[in-house]
């Protein structure tokens, strides 16, 4: 599978071909954004597009994924001159983990969440998946949950924290794997790849009351360090793992893909791209596919400090990140009248 990373060494970008131990650089393309672009427009597959710019320069990947490389990881794509025109979206209760732990959440009687006449909304979603998410080629199912997270500005790298604001009850991992799609100038979506995402939330708000679930998915959070072109995204077994003060204090295996899901890709991307808004020739999308556990759902409440490790098997070094708490007081963000 060809394994495509982003770096930055000062002001400079590249785009580099992961080939263990090393990361070969590309020559002209600067961002996977543009040589994505450069594949759409030129009718040539992405990949071979890629070899043909495959250059000897290379730079030691055990290095640069330590950070201890003047080269740093950027997330695994980007708009590299628009952030606001990356739109950052998952999809939830695609697992079946998932639909428990939101299930468990909000269920008014949680020693009985089973039962018919006490199911949830996040239940009966997650139901109308299992029984409408895999429509028949060229049918269209049942419509999954849909979030926004924000636009280029939320996406962090491999390395970097991911921050609990100020205003925020509390902030966890979402081990989940992201597709990544750009719009032709044909205004029709094209899927580049695949990367490894933390899709990180406030599942204490969220808890509250469900309807606080957009809020609670306003966060930062990150992908990478690497994109997959050409994964099939049938199943991926993986791990989760948060270290304290380098001790493991919790971890869990998890899946994903669309074996392991109740919709298939194509449904998702289905109701992603059917709104006209969402094809804007130019414009990047970073697609969360949802979660097989995290550890909020265990009773674990991450500290400053923490790291959050994800990996799935094929989709390259795991994903790091640390957790950082912003403690300073919350303050009232007063609106200036222009009148």
């Amino acid at each position: 599978m060809l394994r495509l990373i982003q770096l930055r060494n000062g002001n400079i970008r590249k785009v580099g071909v992961v080939d263990e131990p090393r990361i070969r650089l590309l020559s002209e393309f600067a961002s996977i954004y543009d040589l994505a672009r450069a594949a759409i427009g030129s009718g040539v597959k992405l990949s071979a597009l890629a070899s043909r710019h495959d250059t000897a320069e290379s730079l030691d990947y055990d290095q640069v994924y330590s950070g201890r490389s003047e080269w740093r990881i950027l997330p695994a794509a980007d708009h590299p001159e628009e952030p606001a025109r990356c739109l950052v979206t998952g999809t939830g209760l695609t697992h079946m983990a998932s639909a428990k732990n939101r299930d468990a959440m909000h269920a008014k009687n949680p020693d009985q969440p089973d039962k018919v006449e006490t199911l949830t909304d996040s239940m009966k979603m997650f139901r109308w998946g299992i029984e409408g998410g895999r429509p028949e080629p060229g049918k269209i199912g049942a419509a999954p949950e849909w979030f926004y997270k924000g636009c280029g500005e939320v996406l962090r790298a491999h390395g970097e924290p991911l921050i609990t604001p100020r205003y925020a009850e509390d902030g966890g991992e979402e081990p989940e794997v992201a597709g990544i799609y750009l719009i032709g100038d044909d205004a029709r979506p094209y899927r580049i790849g695949f990367a490894i995402g933390n899709e990180f939330s406030d599942h204490k708000f969220e808890k509250r009351n469900y309807l606080y679930l957009a809020g609670s998915k306003l966060r930062n959070c990150a992908i990478g360090p690497e994109l997959v072109v050409d994964h099939d995204f049938q199943s991926a077994p993986g791990e989760v793992v948060i270290e304290r003060d380098g001790r493991r204090v919790w971890s869990q295996e998890i899946k994903t893909g669309e074996a392991e899901m109740c919709h298939s890709l194509s449904n998702i991307e289905h109701h992603h791209f059917k709104f006209e808004w969402h094809r804007r020739p130019g414009d990047l999308h970073v697609h969360f596919f949802g979660a097989d556990a995290f550890s909020f759902g265990a009773g674990i409440q991450l500290s400053d400090g923490d790291v959050m490790t994800v990996s799935f098997e094929g989709f390259g070094r795991p994903l790091r990140n640390p957790v950082k708490i912003d403690s300073a007081t919350d303050e009232v963000v007063a609106v200036t009248r222009l009148d």
